[in-house]
Formats: C-alpha cells, sequence, structure tokens
C-alpha cells in the first residue's frame, strides 16, 4: 500500500477518527464492543502505568474494548486497535505466554507502528502469567485459555477491520511464544482460515506431557539432589568445554547440542563439595533431567534438556531448580488447578502411569497441539515458521523437531516445504536472552525492516509473494535494543540445515558463514 499524499492522509485520517466511535454500535455474535475511542499520537498509557515509554512513537489510532462470551461463564476481553492512516492493509494478532491473564499492549504497539491493525487478548481471565487459581471450578474458562479464546478475538477482530476500513484485510498473521506458540499451531490445526501466517516461537504444543516433565524435573530435584544457583557457571563451562569446538567455531555457544555428548560425571566432587563440582545426588539429577520424563516401562514421555544454556538469567535457576522455579510454579499450577481441581495438591504425588493418562484424558484435546495434519492450512494458503532456541531451559528444544518431523513425515517433503520452516536458534533460551544471537524480528518490530533479518516480514513475504527465505540474519546486542551495539551476528537456517563457517573473517560476522545440509 502506497503512501497516501499528505492532504488526502489527513482528510482519511479525520474521516476514520469520526468513524471510530460509531464501531460502539457494531453487533457481533457473542460479544459486545465495550468502548471506541480515537487515541492521539503518542498518548497511549497502560494500565497500571507500566512502561509507558514504549508507546510514544505509537501513532493515533481507534483502540476498540471488546468482551466475548462464547458460554455463560465465559469473559474474554480483546482490544483491536487500528491505525487511523497509514494502514498497510493487514492485520497482526498477538498471542500470550504463561497462563496468560492479560492483553500484550507493547506488542500490539510495535505492530500498529509498523501499519497493522492488531488485536490481543486477557484469554478469558485476569491474573498473573504464572497464576491458574482462576481455573478452579471454572471449566468454561480452561476451554476459553485452551483455544477458544484465541479465535474468539481472531473472528471478531477481522469483522472490526473490515467494518471500519470498509474492506478486509489483505492478509491475517500471528505471532508468539511458548503458550503462545501452541496457541499458534492449534489455531493453524484447529481454524485453519483464521489467519494467513503463523510463527510459532518455542511452542508448549505438546502441552499435558511438557507440563509432565516439569514435575519429572522437581521430582528428580528433592532434597539433597537440589542444584544452587552457585553451581550454574561450573555446569556450562564443563559442557562448553567438552562441545563448544564441535561446530569449528569455539564462541561460547553449542550450536547442536544433540551432537554433544557431556557426561555430567566429570563434576562428581572429588573432595570437599564447592561450587564447582557436584554431589553423587546432584549428578543423578542432572542424568534425569537430561534424559527427560519416561513412564514405568521406561516410555519416553516427553524429551530431556540438552547441554548449553544453564546458567544466566533465563538458565536453569530461573526455569528448573530452586523451591520457587517457574517449572515448579507452572507444573503446580496446572495439575493442581486445571487437572485435579484441588488447590492443595502435591506434585510429589504425581505417578507418571496413573496421572499423565488422567491429564490425557482429561485436557490433552483441548490443549495438545500435535496434529501433523496441517493440509487444510497449507491449502488455505497458510505459511508456518517455527523457532526455538537450542538453550531453552523452560520446553526442551528437541520437541519441535519432533513436531516439524511429524508434519514431514505426514505431509512429505515436498508438501512441507512449501508451507513450513523450522529454525533453530544456537544459545537462544526461552523465546530471547542467552549467550547466541537472539534477534530476528519475530514480532512486528521497528528494529529491522528487511526480510533478511527479520521473521515477521520473512512471513508477510513469504505470503504475500510466495518467497521463502533461505536464512534469517539473527543479531545479539549488547544490551536490548540496536542502539546497544552488536555483539554478534549469525545466519539461522531453515532445519535441518546448519550454519557453517566458511573458514575466514570474524567468526562474529553473519556474512562468513552459509547453510549446509548437515
Amino acid at each position: 500500500m502506497k503512501p497516501l499524499p499528505l492532504l488526502l492522509a489527513a482528510f482519511i485520517g479525520s474521516a476514520f477518527a469520526a468513524d471510530c466511535e460509531k464501531l460502539a454500535s457494531l453487533k457481533l455474535k457473542d460479544a459486545n464492543i465495550t468502548s471506541a475511542t480515537v487515541v492521539a499520537a503518542g498518548a497511549f498509557t497502560q494500565p497500571e502505568g507500566r512502561g509507558n515509554a514504549v508507546y510514544k512513537d505509537v501513532p493515533a489510532f481507534c483502540r476498540v474494548q471488546a468482551v466475548s462470551q462464547p458460554s455463560a461463564d465465559s469473559h474474554i476481553e480483546f482490544e483491536v486497535w487500528l491505525p487511523l492512516q497509514n494502514w498497510n492493509g493487514k492485520y497482526f494478532g498477538i498471542g500470550n505466554g504463561g497462563f496468560a491473564g492479560s492483553i500484550q499492549y507493547n506488542l500490539m504497539a510495535a505492530a500498529l507502528i509498523n501499519g497493522y491493525a492488531s488485536s490481543s487478548t486477557d484469554t478469558g481471565h485476569k491474573a498473573p502469567a504464572t497464576s491458574a487459581d482462576w481455573a478452579l471450578g471454572h471449566y468454561e474458562k480452561i476451554v476459553d485459555f485452551a483455544y477458544r479464546s484465541i479465535h474468539e478475538t481472531a473472528e471478531k477482530s477481522k469483522t472490526v477491520i473490515r467494518t471500519y476500513y470498509g474492506q478486509a484485510a489483505k492478509h491475517s498473521y500471528f505471532s508468539a511464544c511458548s503458550n503462545g506458540g501452541r496457541q499458534g499451531l492449534l489455531e493453524a490445526q484447529r481454524y485453519p482460515d483464521d489467519y494467513d501466517g503463523i510463527i510459532s516461537g518455542a511452542p508448549a504444543n505438546f502441552w499435558t506431557h511438557n507440563f509432565a516433565g516439569f514435575i519429572w524435573n522437581q521430582q528428580a530435584l528433592e532434597g539433597a539432589a537440589q542444584i544452587p544457583a552457585s553451581k550454574m557457571p561450573a555446569i556450562e563451562n564443563a559442557a562448553l568445554a567438552a562441545c563448544d569446538a564441535i561446530d569449528g567455531v569455539k564462541d561460547g555457544v553449542i550450536d547442536d547440542p544433540t551432537k554433544c555428548h557431556f557426561n555430567p560425571d566429570v563434576l562428581l566432587c572429588k573432595g570437599a563439595e564447592s561450587d564447582s563440582c557436584l554431589t553423587a545426588a546432584q549428578v543423578g539429577a542432572m542424568k534425569k533431567i537430561y534424559d527427560g520424563p519416561k513412564n514405568s516401562k521406561g516410555e519416553r514421555l516427553f524429551p530431556g534438556y540438552v547441554p548449553g544454556g544453564e546458567a544466566g538469567p533465563g538458565g536453569w535457576s530461573r526455569w528448573i531448580t530452586g523451591a520457587d522455579s517457574q517449572q515448579f510454579v507452572f507444573g503446580k499450577g496446572y495439575f493442581a488447578d486445571i487437572v485435579f481441581q484441588n488447590a492443595n495438591w502435591d506434585l510429589r504425588t504425581f505417578n507418571f502411569d496413573r496421572d499423565m493418562k488422567i491429564a490425557d484424558d482429561k485436557s490433552a484435546r483441548m490443549f495438545n497441539a500435535v496434529d501433523a495434519n496441517l493440509k487444510p492450512f497449507k491449502d488455505h494458503g497458510g505459511k508456518l515458521f517455527i523457532y526455538h532456541g537450542w538453550s531453552d531451559t523452560a520446553i526442551a528444544p528437541t520437541n519441535a523437531i519432533i513436531y516439524y518431523e511429524s508434519i514431514v513425515s505426514k505431509m512429505g517433503a515436498k508438501q512441507a516445504g512449501d508451507f513450513v520452516q523450522l529454525y533453530m536458534v544456537p544459545g537462544m533460551q526461552h523465546c530471547a536472552g542467552g549467550p547466541g544471537p537472539d534477534n530476528f524480528g519475530t514480532n512486528p518490530s521497528a528494529m529491522r525492516s528487511d526480510a533478511d533479518h527479520s521473521l515477521s516480514i520473512a512471513l508477510d513475504k513469504w505470503v504475500d509473494q510466495g518467497v521463502a527465505p533461505a536464512r534469517i540474519i539473527a543479531t545479539k546486542y549488547k544490551g536490548r535494543t540496536p542502539d546497544t551495539g552488536t555483539v554478534r551476528t549469525r545466519p539461522l537456517c531453515p532445519y535441518p540445515q546448519v550454519a557453517k563457517y566458511t573458514g575466514s573473517g570474524s567468526t562474529d560476522d553473519a556474512a562468513n558463514f552459509k547453510c549446509v545440509a548437515p
């Protein structure tokens, strides 16, 4: 969509501003618009006043607030933001991490800055993303959170967009990570016409077994097996010593940890215990966590974790170890509040035969996004990117490979290659962070403006022009934004290809790597 002449743009912007309030009377099935108001450029303030600096560059927009109630116990709040001027003719839906519970204003703002109409939902409840106590006694709210709210928001948002602009969005996109990656895959599987392009990051798609893995890890770390945060640097350093150079570049990143045969026994204390060694109980716990959960027959329920990424803010101390680890919080929340409906449930009582079956019987159909038959999504013209950090300590990274390979097996390599790509990101932890390059435009962002550096722009190009990327350049910044300076760049290659150093030039420059078959 070409920029409009200044006077014409001002006139159209004025007309759209006048039409904004009229949306309050728009009739939607099982939903009501509670407010439709114009927000001046840079004037939006987030509820609770948190992080408002991010909105200073947001252009004037029509803010539509609404509630969808597909069941008697549903109360799905969602918002649609509509640029008054310079709409690019497209729609970008934003997903949720964790147990959701809030609208993702910051990511909606990024989409709006880049010309998209955008929407986000709280998925049917208001709570911190780590809390699931809203689910106690509320089956319909569980359904809303599991899948219904994202579909409801997509349908209603597209109706609002069509009414406001007098035309449907040319293309519709969705992007999110973790639970949001699961949301995206469920959309492709259940509602293949909702979105034309989906970015699914670190997807928690095998939800029931993923959370069983959380319980497995917590049981493995009981008592003397607990590993303090002070030992994580020694663990990661030992893993790097064993495997960093396998890819031909020693850079503090294990490019493909599946090729790493790191044995925690090397850390066994020879004398007095210290932060540089592990006790026998701690070594045993590490082996269980790397191995992954199994039932009494020895059947694997979910992949284990891979070496690398144990230290740092997003490492094991945040996600796996400690009495207040994220895996403890999420694992207990899911099983106590959603599966067993018992706030006092004790995770130490979890049985990987009996209780795994109960969880699957009660909620696999609602939560799990493991259907490999994406033919309806492909036939709709849909394109799918999946990405996962190799140093993810929240969701085992090989789970993404297992799901991707199931699509290839079900649909054939040729058909799969026409609409889905997987990117495994060396050194990236859960959704972001870690020692590897972790910025590659997974959501609309002003940081980069070309398809080579932005997965979201590459998705738009793939859907709009039929051109799939050959690689995506990821960047590691010294801080969180480009103005802090660049540490390194590295190409991300469509799986199973990997980035191979050419042998000359800086190993911190993506130009000196090429994507090759393993």
